[in-house]
């Protein structure tokens, strides 16, 4: 992957995980760039199928595609931040990531968003206002 992509996708972040929206400069750990369609499933190094993602998102999502809404049972694609829109399928209620959408419930599953210990983690730079909900 070339520098200029990279800085690319950073860019269109705006400095957070496309998933989960952790703020870069407030994760220890370092951001990964994620295939939203893993190469091995066909999925091209292109802009448009790339996302900045934290380690824990990452670390979930691995080559994932689909997921299994929990309210329908359905299986449905995984949020794609390059095609959609976050606030469409998201809300936050405190530290909470709430799904709105069948796409988001699947994803906020799939990822993890809601572990336990990553949404204490959420909660304490929310209330240093660090993240933004």
């Amino acid at each position: 992957m070339n520098r200029d992509l990279l800085k690319r996708i950073r860019e269109l972040s705006g400095g957070r995980c496309d998933y989960c929206r952790m703020p870069r400069h407030s994760d220890p750990l370092p951001f990964q760039t994620d295939h939203v369609i893993a190469r091995q499933h066909g999925g091209d190094t292109v802009l448009e199928n790339l996302a900045w993602c934290c380690l824990h998102c990452n670390k979930y999502k691995g080559p994932n595609i689909a997921g299994i809404d929990p309210q329908s049972g359905d299986v449905v694609r995984l949020f794609h931040p390059r095609k959609q829109n976050w606030s469409r399928h998201f809300q936050w209620n405190g530290p909470t990531l709430l799904g709105l959408t069948k796409v988001a419930r699947a994803t906020i599953r799939v990822l993890a968003i809601n572990d336990p210990d990553f949404m204490a983690f959420r909660a304490e730079l929310m209330e240093e206002a660090i993240y933004e909900s």
